[in-house]
C-alpha cells in the first residue's frame, strides 16, 4: 500500500517528465542514437524509483565531468536500460556494472551491452542498491529520487576518498558538489573527502629553525576550517582545501620579519597521517622539503 501511494503521488510528475523528454528527443535527434543500442524511452512505475531514462547527451556530460577513463570502475545505481555503464565502456574505456530491481530492464541491459560489444566490461545485476557493495567503485552514477539519495548519503561518504559521485538532476542537500554543469540537465559531481577532522602535529625542518606545527582541523564534507600554531605562536591558515585524499593550505612564515615568505603545504591523507611537500617562497627564492603530520589519538 505504501509503495502504491508513493507511485500515485509521483505518477503525474513523471508523466509530465515523459512528455518533456519525448519533446527533447524529437528536437535533438537523440532517438536515432538510442536505437543503436535499443535503449528504451519507456517510463515505468513498478518500483519506488520510476524508470526515467537519462538523455544520452546528459550521460556524456556526466561521464565527462567525472573525468571517467579506462582506469575507472563505474557502478550505476538504478541502471535502467544500462545506458550509462554501456556508454562509459564504449566511449570512455571504463569497466563497471549496474544494479536495478527490474529484471526486465536488467535483461535488456545485458542485451544492449552485447549489441554494443562491451559485455565483457559492462555487467548488470538484479539487486537492491542498498545491498550492493560499492567498495570497488571509483565512480558512482545515479538518477534517483531525493528521498533515496538522502538515504544513500551516509554510505557514499564512507567510500574510499577520491571516489567520484555523479548525479543527474538531484543533489545531496547540504553536501555541496565539487563540480556542476548544466547542459539541458543539471549534472553534479562530488569527490568523497578524506576524514581529516582532529588535531595534527608535525616537525618542519624549515631554516633557520625547526618548527613545531600544531594544526586543528574541523570538517563538514569537503569544507575544512583550520587553526594553527607554529612553535606555540598562533598562525593564520589561508585557503584550506580538501579534494578526495589531497589537502592543501598556506601560512605566512614570520620568523624573520624582514624576509617573510608564504609556506605552501600539499599532502595526501592516509588514515591518521599526511605526507607531502612543503614549499617556502616563490621563484628563485623557492625551497621545498618533505613534511609529515600525525593526528592525535582521540
Amino acid at each position: 500500500m505504501a509503495r502504491a501511494a508513493l507511485l500515485g503521488r509521483n505518477m503525474y510528475k513523471y508523466l509530465y517528465l515523459n512528455i518533456i523528454y519525448t519533446l527533447l528527443l524529437a528536437l535533438t535527434g537523440a532517438s536515432a542514437i538510442a536505437q543503436q543500442f535499443q535503449f528504451s524511452d519507456e517510463f515505468r512505475y513498478k518500483y519506488e524509483v520510476p524508470f526515467v531514462p537519462t538523455p544520452l547527451i546528459t550521460v556524456d556530460e556526466m561521464l565527462r565531468l567525472a573525468n571517467v577513463g579506462p582506469q575507472d570502475f563505474i557502478i550505476d545505481l538504478g541502471s535502467g536500460d544500462g545506458r550509462i555503464v554501456i556508454i562509459a565502456a564504449k566511449k570512455f574505456g571504463a569497466r563497471g556494472f549496474g544494479v536495478d530491481l527490474d529484471g526486465e530492464l536488467v535483461a535488456q541491459s545485458v542485451e544492449n551491452a552485447r549489441q554494443a560489444g562491451v559485455e565483457d566490461r559492462a555487467r548488470f545485476f538484479q539487486q537492491d542498491l542498498f545491498k550492493t557493495d560499492f567498495t570497488q567503485a571509483t565512480v558512482i552514477t545515479m538518477y534517483l529520487l531525493p528521498s533515496v539519495v538522502r538515504r544513500l548519503r551516509p554510505h557514499l561518504l564512507d567510500l574510499k576518498p577520491g571516489t567520484r559521485i555523479v548525479s543527474h538532476d538531484f543533489d545531496l542537500d547540504d553536501w555541496r558538489p565539487d563540480r556542476k554543469t548544466y547542459v539541458r540537465k543539471n549534472v553534479f559531481v562530488w569527490i568523497v573527502p578524506a576524514k581529516v577532522e582532529g588535531r595534527w602535529q608535525a616537525r618542519l625542518a624549515v631554516p633557520p629553525i625547526e618548527r613545531h606545527l600544531e594544526l586543528t582541523l574541523t570538517q563538514k564534507y569537503q569544507q575544512v576550517d583550520a587553526h594553527a600554531r607554529l612553535n606555540g605562536v598562533p598562525t593564520q591558515v589561508w585557503e584550506p582545501r580538501l579534494e578526495g585524499d589531497r589537502i592543501s593550505f598556506m601560512m605566512v612564515d614570520s620568523s624573520d620579519r624582514e624576509n617573510e615568505a608564504t609556506l605552501y603545504f600539499n599532502g595526501r591523507v592516509s588514515g591518521d597521517s599526511v605526507e607531502g611537500e612543503l614549499v617556502r617562497g616563490v621563484g628563485s627564492a623557492r625551497s621545498s622539503i618533505p613534511w609529515r603530520a600525525m593526528r592525535d589519538a582521540k
